[in-house]
């Protein structure tokens, strides 16, 4: 895909990391040129590196919407009322459908309506919750098309989407437990190789060393994962040797409730997104 060619105009209201994660993707892939990109904040605090790319940064939501084909609500979900309660924008300037994604976490899909239809006048829906690790090109995102999107629009999503890393289409009574595997998991990965640099620096290695080795190796194990199509415990069996040094370490982490612990913050996370969209 290549949306120089069609001159696409891509909006985001919101500059933080999740716009652009995927505006800078598109950008350095050479999928779309800078100028077909619209940016919205309140203030000038995110548009420093918008501006020195040549995207088009600006402060009125309502003129991005109008001069945008796709619309990223990439604001943070406490924004949201505020972002679209002045827009100005009156139904002759309406001149075509747009298309709206969401990257926003929590809200459903009816949510998102009821906050959209008062102000939009005529508009298609995406749901889309990436991880962060769309700033590394190795993301992932949970994508729910609304029931008015065409196959058109979820093609082209899609293709956006993938080229910061992989998705998967999910059916929306999954996305909350999606939010919680995908994008607050990669936080709770970051904790894990906290505590693997913490236990090597404790055992002699050097800080900086353990971050990376802790780093590597989870790399490695997701993509023995993705690669071989194991069970994780087959993967797990293989390395751990009878009487061996890594069964005594699995036999830790089995004491500390390493599992238990993650099955918790997957539970409290898709908890809290459901909560999340109830406070609305």
């Amino acid at each position: 895909m290549n949306m120089k060619d069609t001159q696409v105009r891509i909006g985001f209201i919101g500059a933080g990391n999740m716009a652009q994660a995927i505006g800078f993707t598109l950008i350095d892939k050479g999928l779309i040129e800078p100028s077909q990109i619209n940016v919205s904040a309140p203030s000038k605090r995110n548009f420093k590196k918008w501006d020195e790319s040549g995207v088009n940064t600006m402060h009125d939501n309502g003129q991005l919407i109008l001069n945008s084909d796709i619309i990223f609500l990439a604001m943070k979900p406490q924004y949201i009322d505020h972002a679209l309660k002045d827009l100005h924008i009156s139904a002759d300037q309406w001149t075509f459908s747009k298309l709206v994604v969401s990257v926003i976490a929590g809200f459903s899909l009816e949510t998102l309506h009821e906050k959209l239809r008062p102000v939009l006048f005529d508009y298609r829906l995406i749901k889309a919750i990436p991880n962060t690790a769309l700033l590394v090109g190795a993301g992932f995102t949970a994508i729910c098309p609304d029931p008015g999107a065409t196959e058109d629009d979820i093609e082209l999503i899609t293709k956006i989407m993938s080229a910061g890393g992989s998705y998967e289409i999910v059916p929306e009574h999954l996305m909350h437990a999606m939010s919680a595997l995908s994008g607050s998991g990669i936080a709770y990965l970051f904790n894990v190789i906290e505590a693997l640099s913490d236990g090597a620096v404790k055992q002699g290695i050097p800080r900086s060393l353990s971050y990376k080795v802790a780093a590597q190796t989870v790399i490695g194990a997701a993509q023995m994962v993705l690669q071989t199509g194991e069970h994780p415990a087959v993967l797990k069996d293989n390395v751990c040797s009878p009487g061996g040094m890594t069964i005594c370490g699995v036999h830790a982490l089995e004491q500390g409730g390493l599992r238990a612990s993650l099955i918790n913050a997957l539970e409290a996370s898709t908890h809290k997104s459901m909560d999340m969209n109830k406070k609305k």
